[in-house]
């Protein structure tokens, strides 16, 4: 190496420059498992159903200029990390002709963590809509392996040099069973078999020598007007005097994050080579409603940007949602956290990505585990 080469590599030591340099150069490719919140197509690559408003815009209009499969006004927290690593943003798992060499997003909207058999079992099977649970786009994993590497060391090697981010999950199997009307303490009962089920899928990727793995928990729902909406008549000692959003869903996803934490300390002492790394949705979401004014959104009511005048304040109607005849978009994006009563906003996914690689909605944030 050159004297100069060597005094630039000191400055940007000291300008703490590097870690960040390192880190990207080191991820060999990104592996993204999870629901609507990280889809990047694979629900339309073999058309556009009738029926899919989230395939039209405003879906798309902020980043892309078209709608891409992706349920945002633009890119969302998987896309965020794969551009500040350097790679390139990863294709959908069921995209033709595409390569996968430097990683796949398998997320799909609709997905769940548990099977539709569990969601049978318990009187839910109207209300789930399943469009491939984790264990199914484990299975797909699986099936990728030959188009990716050559044998099952290489496929290790690679693995090893990967992030792979699992979920989020839980989120529309607790819709299933909020859907269905079921008591809410009856939901509860739910959460240990939907936890369970992400740890089983974080042990067959490290069977396959992931050793980075970033585990994402749910969202504050009781904060989002699709919820706000449906269960509009609660007392008003139901909900948040600051945040206005309904405590006791709120506690179910606390319960559902507790759980999954747990889940994690204990998989980080059965396998203590392998960095697992919680992300946090449901503080950060939780600083957008209270702290508005601090992320550079507009302090009001829980309210999306895409919508329909529909029930209380929240710019919500089933009957008329984003995408649909009726709905419409707000001016600005940028400056509201929720998109379509359901989703998040490009903007809102972009504090959260820096939140998980940075801190401080991750624990580790991702950067901080692999400068160690």
């Amino acid at each position: 190496m050159r004297f100069e080469s060597l005094i630039g590599f000191a400055l940007l030591v000291v300008a703490g420059l590097w870690p960040l340099r390192a880190a990207a150069q080191m991820y060999a490719a990104i592996f993204n498992f999870g629901d609507s919140l990280a889809d990047a197509g694979n629900l339309v690559v073999d058309g556009i159903p009738e029926y899919l408003a989230t395939a039209r815009l405003p879906y798309g209009m902020t980043y892309f200029g078209y709608p891409t499969g992706r349920v945002s006004d633009g890119r969302l927290v998987v896309d965020f990390i794969a551009q500040e690593l350097g790679l390139p943003l990863l294709p959908p798992s069921k995209a033709h002709n595409a390569s996968f060499h430097r990683g796949a997003n398998f997320a799909i909207t609709g997905g769940t963590s548990l099977d539709t058999s569990f969601f049978e079992a318990h009187g839910m099977g109207h209300t789930v809509w399943n469009s491939g649970s984790l264990h199914t786009q484990l299975r797909w994993f699986e099936d990728m392996k030959p188009s990716i590497c050559n044998s099952p060391k290489e496929c290790r090697d690679l693995f090893r040099r990967s992030l792979f981010i699992v979920g989020e999950f839980g989120g529309n199997d607790y819709a299933a069973a909020l859907g269905a009307f079921l008591p809410l303490q009856k939901v509860h009962t739910f959460v240990p078999h939907i936890v369970d089920s992400i740890g089983k899928g974080i042990e067959k990727l490290i069977a396959e020598g992931a050793v980075e793995l970033v585990v994402p928990g749910v969202l504050p729902i009781g904060c989002f007007p699709v919820y706000l909406s449906i269960f509009l008549k609660q007392r008003p000692e139901m909900y948040g005097p600051r945040s206005g959003c309904i405590k006791d869903l709120n506690t179910l996803s606390w319960v559902h994050n507790a759980l999954l934490q747990r889940k994690i300390a204990e998989l980080r002492k059965k396998h203590p080579g392998v960095r697992i790394m919680y992300a946090d949705y449901y503080t950060a979401v939780t600083q957008f409603v209270l702290h508005a004014d601090n992320w550079g959104f507009l302090k009001q009511t829980p309210r999306t940007c895409c919508g329909a005048p529909g029930v209380g304040q929240y710019n919500f109607n089933l009957t008329s949602k984003c995408g649909e005849p009726g709905a419409y978009a707000c001016d600005d994006p940028s400056n509201h956290w929720n998109w379509d009563g359901v989703h998040l906003t490009e903007a809102a996914y972009g504090h959260i990505a820096k939140g998980w690689l940075y801190g401080p909605f991750a624990d580790p944030p991702i950067l901080e585990a692999r400068q160690r």
